[in-house]
């Protein structure tokens, strides 16, 4: 009997099955003996376990009496359809457990069904044969005496190509400390794969022990195909009680999974699991490559894809980084020669403020306000307008070279010729219609299923799901409101602590007092953003548990529309928890305050104003908090911390001896892990977006963001691979050839970036007035008087009795200064709005224009010119399925007369058709007739050689 092998490519031999069940690999705490691999097997025989089923023995004795009727059911389904069966039921144990194992008939007639690409001989390799031919060119030399003779030559390649070829070899030696040691982590090369057919077994290198061909993961996605396609009952009219995911719904069983095939802790056996924590998981090879196709061949294309994109997205994130960190030590070097900087710190303008509140609030000096117009001048410079149109390019290359990546991937993987799969009904949509007698026969599987007429049943559901979504988004805006009501008496409240603090002979009073004053602003816009992050938290836990519920009350009949639909809800609901406070502070704040003695009021009250830097130094404030701290803190914590903590609660209120841990089996282990669900991946893909979208939309105020955001991705690349790897139960390796809806989200927010950074940039920054001032205004063309002309003039006299200053010592001041462009009250038009105010009005507005034509244009002419699929995989499709079909039409048509088709006869049909291809007769002879003084003619051409 031939031996077999486990996942971590361990063999073992077929007549010691007790043996097998014996070695367990957890935590091998013997040192002297070398770890085995664990148990894979059957009991009683050897057959490898390619799924788990379990079910509680608890519950009400008819409730349990029925389960028992309906797995009896299904698994007598399972075995005729060939799947073979071994119950694992230990007494007084709460969970028992069936192991299911396919056989190889039962795989290749599955394997058939589903198309499943398959590796062929080696001798048919398209990669070996092209390596070995592709340097070689064919020409014909005239012989002196007559005929043609046929030699081999290496072309020459292009200029072009050559350079290529030569900065792509660099690039490859610039990332080979990234590389993981191929010879500890091997790479697994693409074989020439087909849709495997057992009419045409004689194409596949299938080896003597046959239960060895198919992968753990087709083995595994085949078992879930079969899994989710029997019934589980006998009657004809409930035809929609069939699948285990009904069956998990209906209680039958808890829970289905494939085995993990080994353990992650050091010392055990070595394993594809233990592999891939410790050459991808460990925090050891954060900065190295991750291996995709070990992941994929472990995970599925579903997960593997999923951490393809993040990689992807990391190190497109390097050059931004590295562009940004560049903008913001520029600003950190000019901050401090800048004209505007340097007047607002100037004691001798003596620069007088109006108040900041009416009544109560004192007048107060610019000079103040020096730190934070020295900050603001670190991200208001015009090295924010060339990052911010870096980013928009930025943006646009990431997605176009991403599709380019993907199409690469899905050409590796065999998903070029992807084709969904219908989905059966959930069963969460067929236990709500349980009760409902009307019944439609389904387009597509022809079953009688539900139905719920749309205006009478569902629209009433839609109309209420959405009105709710319209009432929790206003919920977020609510909580911005109260945020700004925050700041706003925040801000007021310090002023007038610190105006009436007591004179005092106490040097620490008097100097806490004056830094409280000097950064009253600061402290204002610091603690608002996290009050705002932590509504932000509070408010996602209850958008994501109503979100669901909602979905939930929409009844959709498969995984798809529901996937969909949460997607749709959740991201809308995140987009305005996230970004409202910082649309607020980008393109509201300070737009409709009014002017000193005419102030436009809300509720009362006065609306707020951005400080004396401008409103650019908050935006990128609450940037920094909300983005930071969700990702690097808040994710962090409810992600590794809070789990850590569950389980280490758990070990201390239910301890275990090793002797309890040895005693029990893999698949009781694998079901004390966490269940990979669905929506595993929604919430990482949701985070990485919203990311994205902090990166790109607001990213002119805050040119670090894509450095912070390339740290926190290093380590969510690792949080996620040990989550998977040692945290959740193996998922079913599923098939999906992109990343779906998200790349639309992204497609989406790129586009909406251009716009939301050109209004920072035009209405949020001072880059516009400053240029119309060094232009049309400054008497030299500097900015030197730029603050002066920023500051309009208001005559105290002009206040309103109510809201006079009445501290003492206000009678004094006769005039007071604050931001806008307005008339001096001694002009014909007092406090109306300057000539310059319509001038950079007019600027900024053709600003956007241009901005917003200008990147439009040039990144589709960008995502023009970047084809989706690179030229040279296009060709390397075509020609493998042109080889494929014309191995199979020949190999047929031997077959057919009777002829045996061997490996030399395959080897020598690829080698005639690669010889064709390299080798054009009509261009040889052409090659021929410009080396001759005259051309050949019908004899010589039969006499070539």
């Amino acid at each position: 009997m031939q031996p077999q092998t486990n996942g971590g490519g361990q063999q073992r031999s077929a007549d010691v099955p007790k043996k097998m069940e014996e070695e367990e690999e957890e935590d091998a705490d013997v040192q002297d003996k070398k770890p085995s691999g664990r148990n894979m097997y059957f009991k009683s025989e050897p057959r490898r376990i390619d799924y788990i089923l379990a079910w509680s023995t608890e519950g009400k004795p008819e409730k349990l009496a029925h389960s028992k009727e309906a797995r009896a059911v299904f698994e007598e389904n399972l075995e005729k359809e060939g799947l073979k069966l071994e119950r694992d039921e230990k007494e007084g144990a709460e969970i028992h457990y069936l192991k299911v194992h396919a056989p190889y008939e039962v795989l290749t007639r599955y394997a058939e069904i589903l198309k499943v690409r398959m590796p062929v001989k080696k001798s048919m390799d398209l990669d070996k044969i092209q390596q070995k031919y592709a340097k070689l060119e064919t020409i014909l030399i005239k012989m002196e005496g007559g005929g043609f003779k046929r030699q081999v030559v290496t072309p020459m390649k292009a200029v072009s190509t050559r350079l290529w070829d030569t900065m792509t070899d660099i690039t490859k030696k610039l990332f080979t400390p990234f590389q993981l040691d191929p010879n500890v982590v091997k790479p697994i090369k693409r074989r020439f794969n087909v849709a495997y057919s057992r009419d045409k077994e004689y194409l596949f290198d299938i080896p003597e022990d046959k239960d060895t061909y198919f992968d753990n993961a087709t083995r595994n996605r085949i078992v879930n195909f079969i899994l989710r396609r029997k019934p589980f009952s006998r009657e004809k009219e409930k035809a929609y009680s069939f699948g285990i995911n009904k069956m998990i719904a209906d209680g039958h069983y808890t829970d289905a999974y494939p085995l993990h095939e080994g353990h992650w802790k050091p010392g055990s056996a070595d394993n594809e699991r233990k592999l891939l924590f410790d050459h991808w998981a460990n925090w050891r090879n954060c900065f190295k490559i991750q291996p995709l196709d070990h992941v994929r061949g472990y995970f599925g294309e579903k997960i593997a894809i999923y951490f393809a994109w993040l990689g992807f997205y990391m190190l497109m994130l390097i050059p931004a980084s590295i562009i940004g960190l560049l903008v913001f030590i520029y600003g950190c070097a000019i901050s401090g020669n800048s004209y505007p900087a340097n007047e607002v710190c100037d004691e001798s303008k003596n620069f007088t403020m109006c108040p900041l509140c009416d009544y109560q609030c004192p007048y107060w000096k610019l000079s103040a306000a020096c730190s934070h117009a020295r900050a603001s001048r670190i991200f208001d410079n015009n090295a924010t307008v060339f990052f911010a149109i870096f980013m928009s390019f930025w943006g646009t290359l990431f997605l176009e070279f991403w599709k380019r990546k993907q199409a690469a991937l899905q050409f590796k993987w065999d998903l070029t010729d992807f084709v969904t799969e219908e989905q059966p009904p959930r069963p969460e949509f067929l236990a709500k219609l349980e009760h409902i007698t009307t019944y439609k026969e389904h387009p597509i599987t022809g079953i009688k299923e539900p139905h719920l007429p749309f205006w009478r049943r569902r629209f009433p559901i839609y109309l209420m799901s959405w009105t709710a979504m319209l009432f929790l988004a206003f919920l977020a805006i609510v909580a911005v409101v109260g945020v700004i009501a925050y700041r706003i008496s925040t801000l007021a409240a310090l002023q007038v602590l610190t105006r009436d603090t007591p004179v005092t002979n106490s040097t620490f009073i008097a100097s806490t007092a004056e830094l409280v004053y000097q950064n009253a602003s600061l402290v204002t816009t610091v603690t608002a953003a996290c009050i705002n992050l932590l509504i932000i938290v509070i408010l996602n836990f209850i958008y994501n548990r109503l979100a669901f519920w909602l979905t939930d009350m929409e009844c959709l009949r498969t995984q798809k529309e529901y996937d969909d639909s949460i997607t749709l809800k959740l991201f809308s609901l995140q987009f305005v928890n996230y970004y409202s406070s910082i649309i607020y502070i980008a393109f509201v704040k300070g737009r409709m305050v009014g002017r000193p003695g005419k102030y436009a009021t809300l509720f009362g009250g006065r609306q707020e104003e951005c400080e004396a830097g401008g409103c650019l130094i908050e935006l990128c404030i609450q940037l920094a908090i909300i983005m930071t701290g969700k990702q690097l803190i808040v994710n962090n914590i409810v992600e590794i911390l809070i789990p850590k903590i569950i389980k280490w609660i758990k070990r201390r209120i239910w301890p275990e001896t090793q002797e309890q841990k040895m005693s029990k089996s893999p698949w009781e282990k694998d079901y004390k892990l966490q269940p990979a669900e669905t929506t595993s991946l929604f919430y990482e893909y949701l985070e990485m977006v919203l990311q994205f979208g902090f990166l790109t939309l607001f990213v002119a105020a805050f040119p670090l963001g894509p450095l912070f955001a390339l740290i926190n991705n290093i380590l969510e690349i690792r949080f996620d691979a040990v989550k998977f790897t040692t945290e959740l139960r193996r998922p079913m390796a599923e098939r999906i050839p992109d990343i779906g809806v998200w790349y639309s989200v992204l497609y989406g927010i790129s586009r909406i970036a251009v716009i939301s950074n050109a209004f920072i940039i035009a209405l949020t920054s001072d880059f516009i007035p400053r240029l119309v001032y060094t232009m049309a205004y400054s008497p030299d063309g500097s900015l030197e008087g730029y603050v002066d002309h920023t500051l309009a003039v208001f005559n105290t006299s002009d206040f309103e009795e109510a809201k006079r200053p009445v501290f003492e010592g206000s009678e004094i001041v006769e005039t007071c200064r604050y931001r806008d462009f307005r008339n001096p009250p001694d002009s014909d038009d007092p406090y109306e709005y300057s000539q310059m105010y319509w001038h950079v009005l007019a600027a900024r507005f053709a600003f956007v224009v241009v901005f917003e034509n200008v990147i439009v244009v040039i990144t589709g002419l960008i995502a023009w010119l970047i084809p989706d699929v690179p030229a040279k995989l296009k060709l390397h499709i075509r020609r493998e399925a042109y080889m494929s079909n014309e191995i199979i039409i020949k190999t047929e048509l031997m077959r057919a007369q009777g002829e045996q088709v061997g490996e030399a006869d395959i080897e020598r049909i690829i080698q005639d058709e690669n010889q064709r291809y390299r080798s054009n007769e009509l261009g040889s002879m052409e090659l021929v007739h410009r080396r001759s003084a005259s051309p050949p003619n019908d004899k010589e051409k039969d006499n070539i050689v």
